[in-house]
């Protein structure tokens, strides 16, 4: 049964509203910018880039529970605007969160528009072009039983569910002197590679808390609203932003060209909101290198 509910997580966000993506590529085609871009760009024209997902966060990137074949999500959504804009095509790689930048170094990815914050610690692997704002929630079982309030020293001896490779881990990690100083022992991290997985932690009792994007941490309490809860919301100074490779400038400034009109346009602003994720996530692109 929970299994079936992890899979019905996905569902939720298909039942609210639908925008048909023509609605979207016709706004683009008739877009200068984009014609300008395109004229810019040739050798993309016709092309079929790769995009990197982990393909777990509901409303962002995860199977499309019609039809197990196709992903759907925010973030596969703005990925094929962005081939809209600029004249390729996108297909898709499935990986651990872990692997995204990996694979993008590897050369078996073009881009990662993933749902993944843009750190200056990962912009050593890869140039970000920042498009969404970060928030967490804090998800709990139901009562909130160790009375967590957020990433401070409530978390002192609990247990946290995390995905490997998530900047939560290492903010949480920071913790051990704060909780020694208060004579408690530092948050014990349990890692998995996927939310569904560290959702599970919590729901099973293995874990007490699981931190994550807030939009993921909403559609889990709806989908178990007796067993979990949101105990707090928590703001988080990073970006989610647009991993691109290292020495590829030009692509990298038509990616960005592409991003800012599309805000200018409000396609991300009708995105943001076909998947009931906030227009308040909107963020004005900006470069993240290292």
């Amino acid at each position: 049964m929970n299994n079936l509910k992890l899979i019905i997580l996905s569902g939720l966000l298909l039942s609210s509203t639908f925008i048909s993506s023509t609605v979207f590529a016709a706004g683009i085609a008739d877009s200068a910018v984009c014609k300008q871009l395109k004229a810019d760009n040739p050798e993309l024209q016709g092309k079929t880039l790769v995009n990197a997902i982990n393909p777990h966060t509901p409303g962002y990137e995860a199977l499309d529970p019609n039809d197990p074949s196709k992903y759907i999500g925010f973030d596969i959504d703005l990925g094929e605007m962005m081939g809209e804009c600029l004249g390729f095509k996108v297909e898709y790689k499935s990986v651990a969160f872990a692997a995204l930048l990996p694979t993008l170094q590897s050369g078996q990815a073009d881009f990662v528009i993933s749902d993944i914050y843009a750190t200056s610690d990962r912009a050593k692997a890869a140039d970000f072009i920042t498009y969404s704002k970060v928030f967490d929630g804090v998800l709990v079982a139901k009562g909130n039983p160790k009375k967590i309030t957020g990433i401070n020293t409530s978390l002192c001896a609990a247990t946290a569910a995390e995905n490997t490779g998530f900047v939560e881990v290492p903010l949480i990690q920071a913790l051990a002197s704060e909780c020694k100083a208060v004579g408690k022992p530092a948050p014990e991290i349990q890692l998995y590679d996927n939310n569904a997985s560290c959702i599970q932690a919590v729901l099973n009792g293995r874990a007490d808390t699981y931190i994550n994007d807030i939009n993921t941490v909403e559609q889990a309490v709806k989908a178990y609203p007796d067993k979990l809860e949101k105990a707090v919301a928590v703001t988080l100074p990073y970006s989610v932003g647009i991993a691109v490779p290292k020495g590829k400038e030009k692509f990298r400034t038509a990616m960005l060209n592409a991003l800012v009109e599309i805000q200018n346009l409000g396609l991300q602003t009708e995105l943001l909101d076909k998947w009931a994720l906030g227009a308040s996530n909107l963020e004005k692109p900006r470069l993240i290198l290292n």
